[in-house]
């Protein structure tokens, strides 16, 4: 199958809003697929290739201008193959060789196709084919149900293997099977609220637990044996001897546990984030400080399946195999007033709000289920745009990816970060126009900007960062409006934004 078939219908799926529309598009096209082309094309069109790492950023990326082709010729399996050379490139002389096999590539893509390369190079490719719209699409293709095509997916962990395998080889191997012990599950995730009392109001009856702000993790073990997968359902057994450790002392031979990992200090109070992460990312050999696990769900014990039981079942047998001090705190309630306390007395105590979750429901792997709802507390602050980049996928044609800046000390902007989230079409276009009006000079794909224009940006936190020249981002960084009453000199100062650290 030609490249620019893939492309044509990303662009597609990107240009409307219809989900049903976009499962049709590609149900359409992973039906005339062959089963060497499965698996590239269904990792492709859900915006990423299938090589873990590339090695490859934004400037080596971009900083190669290649003349585009007139005519579309490349293969879906000549790009996995020149993506496959790249990815196992390493040693001297390795960054002029992958420039040269980029080169190469781009110079036989068409506009569109560079386009959609550049995108799927670097894992930026926003073209609306979710997981979960793709998983509607396979299913669609295969002519079953969108819930055998999930469940297999949640079982395995990834959806593109499931789709490929299926797509290549039949309905027959989705399988009908249980949960593996040691094969990682995608996790839950929650939807959000404004507050804790409005998601109680919603669901009735509540569990509100804790929301920690660590590294999700998934704790197997099978009698003595322990792995442990990260959210994105990497092994990291080896790098947390502790966990192991404390995950042998627990109740029960064999389970599946979904926790946070996260430093706390003597008194028991958590870290910030950023503490914990950088201890995540390194051995405890190296005399890093150790951490410890809470667990808030449990999916596998001794043998039974438990994802498809309520939220109640699975919390009667969670406290049944983990200790106290390794539960994450809760309350049951179906007053929105109590469970606003309970989100106030949370944020006092360092921790990040709270997760609302509905009793009776099953755990929905890999879904962003109605029966969990987060809570968080929302900052915004009043930041310059310095920049914007070019977008792809979607986005394309319009400055998107917004450089943020507060006032320095001496009157000049500092750069914090990078968002494109909360952008509507209705404002790209605008800010479009209006930063082109406002260009200083390029770089690449940056149009660098007079510093003119202010935003209200909400994020949820700041943590320190060697990346920009102040010491510190924002993390979840969105915009929520244009502040056309305010100039740079109303913007905040860095050292209002460092105050957030914590």
């Amino acid at each position: 199958m030609l490249l620019a078939q893939l492309v044509a219908v990303s662009e597609a799926v990107s240009s409307t809003r219809a989900r049903s529309k976009k499962t049709a598009l590609l149900a359409d096209i992973l039906g005339r697929l062959t089963p060497a082309e499965a698996p590239v094309a269904v990792s492709y069109l859900t915006g990423r290739p299938r090589q873990d790492r590339l090695g490859v950023g934004y400037a080596t990326v971009y900083g190669i201008e290649a003349p585009p082709a007139d005519v579309p010729s490349l293969e879906v399996l000549e790009v996995d193959t020149v993506l496959e050379d790249i990815a196992a490139t390493s040693g001297p002389g390795s960054r002029k060789s992958i420039e040269t096999a980029l080169t190469g590539l781009l110079s036989r893509a068409t506009v569109a196709e560079q386009g959609f390369l550049r995108g799927l190079i670097l894992r930026n490719l926003r073209q609306g084919a979710l997981e979960g719209v793709m998983a509607d699409a396979v299913a669609a293709a295969l002519g079953v149900g969108a819930d055998r095509v999930r469940r297999a997916a949640m079982l395995e962990g990834d959806l593109v293997l499931v789709a490929s395998r299926a797509l290549a080889g039949g309905v027959e191997t989705l399988g009908a099977g249980g949960l593996e012990v040691f094969t990682p599950v995608q996790p839950m995730l929650a939807k959000t609220a404004d507050t804790a009392g409005e998601a109680v109001t919603a669901l009735g009856s509540a569990v509100v637990e804790w929301k920690l702000d660590g590294a999700r993790v998934q704790v197997h073990r099978d009698h003595d044996r322990v792995r442990i997968f990260t959210r994105n359902l990497r092994d990291v057994t080896g790098s947390l001897p502790e966990l192991v450790e404390a995950a042998q002392s627990l109740l029960g031979f064999s389970f599946i546990l979904d926790g946070e990992a996260l430093l706390v200090d003597a008194t028991g109070q958590p870290r910030g984030f950023q503490d914990s992460m950088s201890s995540f990312g390194t051995d405890e050999a190296d005399g890093r400080p150790p951490l410890t696990a809470f667990y808030f769900d449990l999916l596998h014990l001794d043998g039974e399946d438990l994802i498809d039981s309520p939220l109640r079942v699975r919390r009667e047998a969670l406290e049944s195999v983990a200790l106290q001090g390794n539960l994450v705190g809760s309350i049951l309630t179906s007053d929105p007033d109590e469970a606003d306390r309970f989100f106030d007395q949370a944020v006092a105590a360092g921790l990040e709000g709270v997760v609302v979750k509905d009793p009776t429901q099953p755990y929905e792997a890999g879904r962003r289920g109605s029966g969990w709802v987060k809570v968080k507390p929302t900052h915004t602050l009043d930041l310059v745009v310095l920049a914007a980049e070019w977008g792809s996928g979607r986005r394309q044609g319009w400055l998107s990816n917004l450089h943020l800046g507060a006032r320095g000390p001496s009157g000049g902007m500092v750069m914090l970060g990078k968002t494109f989230k909360g952008l509507t079409d209705e404002m790209l276009a605008w800010q479009t126009e209006r930063f082109l009006e406002l260009e200083d000079h390029r770089q690449g794909h940056v149009v660098h900007l007079r510093p003119e224009i202010v935003y209200e940006i909400a994020f949820d936190g700041v943590q320190r960062s060697t990346r920009y020249p102040g010491g510190v981002t924002l993390r979840f960084a969105r915009v929520k409006r244009f502040r056309d009453d305010k100039g740079p000199a109303d913007a905040d100062t860095i050292d209002t934004v460092r105050g957030f650290l914590r």
